[in-house]
């Protein structure tokens, strides 16, 4: 028992992530603006914990993952015709081949900028969930049903990568979100035109 209690008070803010993580991912997939609220707390936390961890695109996209947190709240409020609250809605097929555009060169990029100017450990898969993460983010600000299915997909890689820098509350944490994404594809399918 005194092992559990010193990897608690050794893990308190990744658990305090974790724990916050939660409840925003919770409370959008309940298409309520409070979720915006938690996620810039668990962004800032994992901001730390990534930075520690050497994980610098996760600990960026936790910097970008918090202004967007207030987009997305301004948007889930304003965001629809007249100001008002925004529906759920799809994505417009023609931005289809846009927004893989915007993930390929984005995980080139920044994998390459990490390759050759930090000591990150994994910069190729780091890039890559941060630019399909960005991507899914700026979706879920705009309400687009299909940012759930990136969730998916991303929160698959995310459990590997976080089990292979020993981050195994975050990783918990990502194999939740990854039933919460499954649920929340599934509440917004069927709400989508009819609750806002």
């Amino acid at each position: 028992m005194d092992v559990f209690w010193t990897y608690l008070k050794t893990n308190a803010l990744e658990l305090s992530g974790v724990i916050t993580g939660m409840v925003c991912v919770w409370y959008n997939t309940r298409q309520n603006v409070w979720g915006w609220f938690w996620s810039i707390v668990s962004v800032t936390i994992y901001a730390v914990i990534f930075l520690e961890a050497k994980l610098y695109a996760d600990m960026g996209l936790q910097v970008i993952f918090g202004l967007l947190s207030v987009y997305g709240l301004w948007q889930w409020l304003y965001g629809g015709k007249g100001r008002t609250v925004l529906p759920v809605s799809r994505v417009p097929s023609r931005w289809i081949p846009g927004l893989v555009g915007l993930c390929v060169a984005g995980t080139g990029s920044l994998s390459w900028v990490l390759h050759r100017f930090t000591d990150a450990s994994i910069p190729l898969v780091d890039s890559f969930t941060t630019a399909v993460s960005l991507i899914a983010q700026w979706m879920l600000g705009r309400k687009y049903l299909e940012n759930w299915i990136l969730w998916i997909g991303v929160d698959v890689i995310y459990v590997g990568m976080y089990i292979y820098k020993n981050l195994y509350w975050t990783a918990f944490l990502y194999v939740v979100y990854l039933g919460l994404s499954v649920y929340g594809y599934r509440d917004w399918g069927k709400s989508r035109g009819h609750r806002a």
